[in-house]
């Protein structure tokens, strides 16, 4: 809002502001520039761009019943969405990231510097990719447009996902240039840190990283006719090699003036202090699902203690607290900690569990079985170092080597390519592996919350009677978030355009999500 307010502001006083040109040239604040080179722009535009999908994550979790309300009826739980829910992943993914991505690539093709403008694209359809995949038609062929458009169309999303691909395969080939043709060093530390804080200059991992993105984007469309799982696993194959290619922002110690550097999960900001773990989610590590198999991060991504709740019901059960917490058990898990850890935006495991599928359906059963295993012993080796950590105080067990083999060799996991039969013991290790990443709505969705897949997952008590009253099935979950709040204000005709004030809108399967 305030981006749409400053720029009416501009428009308006244009005229006051020709008569005192030369009282404003004199009065020009040095220590408040108007522009700036792409190595200060650069950490902004990494920063919030993986910002918005943390603030999805607060909205998502209770859609993949991650987590629910403590509280009975609650709306989320319910799958009774606002506009306001969807603000921030709009907000975010156009001005506080991706409106700074065009005039930083111009700063930096004019200065020679390539891998400025590559990691602008890549960038660019990180952001692009995650706005359409969690909210439909997006704009951007008449986006960043500023004043001269505060109404740019939506784009369809199967426009938006080539763009997406179009911009990752020239961002593949800026930062795959010779270092001579980058006239600015990616990254530097002196006499400030600048530049690429997500790899810190390594053009290698960037390089992967776009081709777990186009891996991810491709994985989705498998209902599609042109799905191709050979293409899938060709991307894999060039994507990343171990979880330390990670793509992921480090949480800080918060430095005044800078604030909330602090993780969005953790207690300090409290955004899950009304929930608690879902059943769905718990039985998987406390031998439910898998009788007689404790899962060994079980006490590290959620305290042994939880018993979890299902959607809408509430709980107000004392074994579902951490001992000596007030708030929630949520908050004695390794994903709640302050500070040590990181927010995933996609990773070496998440790409094994892509691989695995893909083998699957690609008839490869020996491939697929190989990168399950290695999906499930690369997550389960990154959250295994244990530790004390404050706030809250808890204390988190290490994972031996042997604990990592003996889940592998359990009934949890597929023994043999004979055993995997179905996509289901794929799906379900990728679950428990993406905890509280967005993109496992989209896994949720295309596979139309399969119960013989997600045999846990349990329809929420007062749902929302639109979705709950539809006679297919597969339609009774959210498809989709609704518009943010800011749009339906500022670009109320494009809205109505696509539906986006329909009562049933979130129903509606998106592109990715069709046959």
């Amino acid at each position: 809002m305030k981006n749409y307010l400053f720029g009416l502001g501009l428009l308006l006083g244009a005229g006051a502001l020709g008569g005192c040109e030369k009282y404003l040239d004199v009065n020009t604040n040095p220590n408040n520039p108007t522009t700036s080179t792409p190595n200060f722009i650069l950490p902004g535009i990494i920063s919030n761009g993986i910002q918005t999908q943390m603030f999805t994550a607060l909205r998502t979790p209770y859609i993949t019943q991650y987590v629910v309300g403590r509280t009975a009826n609650l709306a989320i739980d319910g799958y009774f969405l606002t506009n306001a829910q969807s603000t921030n992943t709009f907000n975010y993914s156009y001005f506080q990231s991706g409106g700074n991505i065009p005039g930083m690539q111009a700063a930096a093709q004019a200065e020679g510097s390539a891998y400025y403008v590559g990691a602008g694209e890549i960038m660019q359809a990180l952001i692009l990719a995650h706005a359409t995949d969690m909210l439909g038609d997006v704009p951007f062929t008449e986006a960043y447009q500023g004043g001269a458009n505060y109404t740019p169309r939506y784009d369809p999303q199967q426009d938006i996902y080539a763009t997406v691909n179009r911009l990752l395969d020239d961002g593949i080939a800026q930062m795959s240039k010779d270092a001579g043709q980058n006239v600015r060093p990616l990254y530097a530390t002196s006499p400030s840190e600048s530049g690429d804080i997500l790899y810190k200059g390594n053009t290698t991992r960037w390089v992967q990283m776009a081709y777990a993105l186009k891996a991810r984007e491709a994985q989705h469309l498998t209902k599609k006719s042109t799905y191709d799982p050979a293409a899938v696993l060709a991307l894999c194959d060039k994507a990343f090699k171990s979880s330390a290619d990670d793509a992921q922002l480090q949480f800080q110690t918060a430095v005044s003036p800078i604030v909330n550097t602090t993780n969005i999960f953790g207690i300090t900001r409290a955004n899950f202090g009304t929930a608690t773990f879902s059943a769905n989610f718990i039985k998987y590590l406390n031998g439910t699902t898998f009788p007689g198999v404790t899962d060994p991060r079980f006490g590290v991504m959620a305290p042994t203690t939880s018993v979890g709740a299902n959607p809408g019901v509430g709980t107000t059960t004392t074994a579902n607290l951490t001992p000596g917490s007030t708030i929630t058990d949520f908050y004695g898990g390794w994903y709640a900690r302050d500070l040590a850890g990181y927010f995933e935006v996609i990773t070496y495991h998440e790409l094994k569990f892509i691989e695995a599928e893909a083998a699957f359906r690609a008839g490869n059963k020996v491939r697929a079985l190989a990168a399950l295993k290695e999906g499930i012993r690369a997550h389960i080796k990154k959250i295994s170092a244990g530790g004390t950590f404050s706030p809250p105080a808890v204390t988190l067990p290490a994972i031996t080597e042997a604990q990592i083999a003996a889940y592998l060799a359990s009934a949890a996991v597929p023994q043999t390519e004979a055993d995997l039969t179905t996509l289901r013991p794929i799906m379900e290790q990728k679950y428990i592996a993406m905890f509280l990443n967005p993109d496992s709505w989209s896994d949720l969705r295309r596979l139309d919350f399969d119960p013989s897949i997600y045999v846990n997952f349990a329809y929420p008590t007062n749902a929302n009677p639109v979705l709950a009253s539809k006679t297919d099935p597969t339609l009774r979950y959210p498809r989709r978030l609704l518009p943010g709040a800011t749009e339906v204000l500022y670009n109320p005709a494009e809205i109505a355009r696509i539906g986006g004030n329909d009562a049933d809108y979130i129903t509606r399967p998106m592109w990715f999500d069709s046959k």
